[in-house]
């Protein structure tokens, strides 16, 4: 899966992992701190979530367009000394008052910002290696690979947010609302990490870090589009961004409505083989045995299928240890949930390019367009299994009238649904971004992948439909919101297909 990749690929997507690790650090205990700082009720700290989400995904088609006529590179790194900035405002502890909501408020902004002018842009880059023309081939499989690299970072991200917390509360004896500040500050140093790994391998993709004007290369590509090519090819994107709004709108409920049942439905305690789940050193071996065993198998020397044997060797030597010592009840925080998303993309990446790769040789690989529309129908059965779980429980108003007496269910329901929807993601999301760079018009590369943020952003203010209706409204009914919303989604994606397949070609 890595044969053949880029060196620029490998750095630009480690450089974004830095940069996820401090966002995904921050957004796992947001809703949580929003409610326990100010005060607010679930739907007021599911509209400023949500917002701030959508500005995040916003604010890249104005990265974009600046990055078009000023350069791409200039403007990733102006978007980390942004965000850094951002960050330390928001570890400052000023309390609950009007004062620091302001503050806050402001911070938001900044990380906002510094995110446009970085996020959408790292990806233009990436995209960008490929348009050599050996490399043409490799498109979809290196962004899979960036998209694992960049959810290595979120999988530890909410271990890290929840042990800072717990020190800060435990050994500083900070109020528990302050010790959120020092989830936030995590960010700060993520911010640094990112920007010394993107100078310290910038050599590998200097030659994309130019603006499209810049390119005289790019220039003679463009004038080979007709008109005609160039809207035919903004409406099918456009098409897809409109479709996968309603995607976001069901995934990102991972850090409202989801924590929200993590907090308050789920179990608070876990115990032996299902406790294992909750330690992210568990969930690094099981990685490690995942991609030592493809190493196995297409390893071309003996040496590398004997450091593969070993790697696997020691991960469930490590594993089995780490079971004979999971003989005593642990507490479950609800933001640990939020790690399974990212665990299952950087575990089931080598395996969907496995099957891709595979139907690909016998010419049946789907096209991106039928991948996402497949995506779309594998998140509504994620919802399913919330849609399952909560029959018989009381409403969120009636559990927090019940206290200790109210309904509680398994953490095992909660797995199971990041591990369906991180199946959804993985046919939806690389896709779309490859989709995107593949068939933008050269010179409005920028501008389009900002479009697919901006369907992410529109996506994000309609994850707050999920906080306004948890309450007085029978859980199952929550869930079903967001399936039909998927499944509509998926046909009129299907509808559409040979348009959008003709354009991919």
């Amino acid at each position: 899966m890595f044969e053949g990749q880029p060196k620029g690929l490998f750095a630009l997507a480690l450089s974004n992992t830095g940069e996820r690790f401090g966002y995904y650090t921050m957004i796992a205990v947001f809703a949580l701190f929003l409610r326990a700082n100010f005060g607010l009720s679930a739907g007021a700290a599911g509209l400023i979530y949500s917002l701030f989400l959508a500005f995040v995904y916003l604010s890249p088609i104005v990265g974009g367009i600046l990055a078009d006529k000023y350069g791409y590179g200039k403007m990733v790194t102006l978007g980390i000394v942004v965000m850094l900035f951002g960050y330390l405002l928001l570890s400052i502890p000023l309390g609950g008052n009007t004062f620091a909501l302001i503050f806050m408020l402001a911070a938001l902004l900044l990380i906002g910002v510094g995110t446009g002018l970085y996020k959408g842009n790292v990806q233009v880059m990436a995209g960008n290696l490929y348009d050599d023309l050996k490399l043409a081939g490799k498109r979809d499989a290196g962004f899979s690979v960036f998209y694992m690299a960049v959810n290595i970072g979120a999988l530890f991200a909410p271990t890290a947010a929840v042990r800072i917390k717990e020190w800060a509360e435990n050994s500083l004896g900070f109020s528990s609302n302050d010790a959120y500040h020092f989830a936030f500050a995590v960010a700060c140093l993520s911010m640094v990490v990112s920007i010394i790994i993107y100078y310290t391998f910038r050599y590998t993709f200097r030659h994309v870090e130019g603006s499209v004007q810049s390119s005289a290369e790019t220039a003679s590509h463009t004038a080979e589009l007709s008109l005609k090519e160039t809207k035919s090819r903004i409406f099918a994107l456009c098409f897809v961004f409109a479709v996968v709004i309603f995607f976001w709108m069901s995934y990102n409920q991972n850090g409202l409505t989801l924590t929200y049942f993590a907090d308050e439905f789920t179990q608070k305690t876990s115990y032996g083989l299902q406790s294992m789940w909750f330690d992210v050193v568990n969930l690094v071996m099981i990685i490690f045995i995942v991609y030592a065993t493809f190493s196995l198998f297409q390893s071309k020397t003996k040496r590398a299928r004997y450091i593969a044997s070993d790697v696997i060797i020691f991960a469930m030597a490590v594993l089995i240890y780490k079971y004979t010592q999971a003989n005593q009840v642990i507490d479950i925080s609800a933001p640990i949930f939020q790690q399974f998303g990212a665990f299952f993309v950087v575990a089931l990446t080598p395996v969907s390019l496995a099957i891709f790769g595979a139907l690909a040789k016998k010419d049946k690989e789907p096209s991106a367009p039928r991948k996402i529309a497949y995506g779309m129908l594998v998140a509504s059965l994620a919802y399913v299994v919330m849609l399952i779980a909560s029959f018989g429980l009381n409403t969120p108003d009636q559990q927090k009238l019940a206290g200790d007496d109210g309904t509680f269910v398994s953490a095992n329901w909660l797995i199971v649904n990041y591990l369906i929807i991180t199946f959804a993601e993985l046919l939806l999301s690389p896709m779309g971004i490859s989709f995107v760079s593949k068939v933008s018009p050269p010179k409005y590369k920028g501008l389009m992948m900002g479009g697919w943020f901006v369907s992410t952003a529109l996506g994000n203010i309609l994850v707050s439909v999920g906080g306004f209706l948890w309450g007085s409204y029978p859980l199952w009914f929550v869930w079903m919101v967001f399936i039909v919303f998927c499944v509509i989604s998926a046909l009129f994606m299907f509808a559409m297909m040979k348009r959008l397949e003709k354009v991919a070609e």
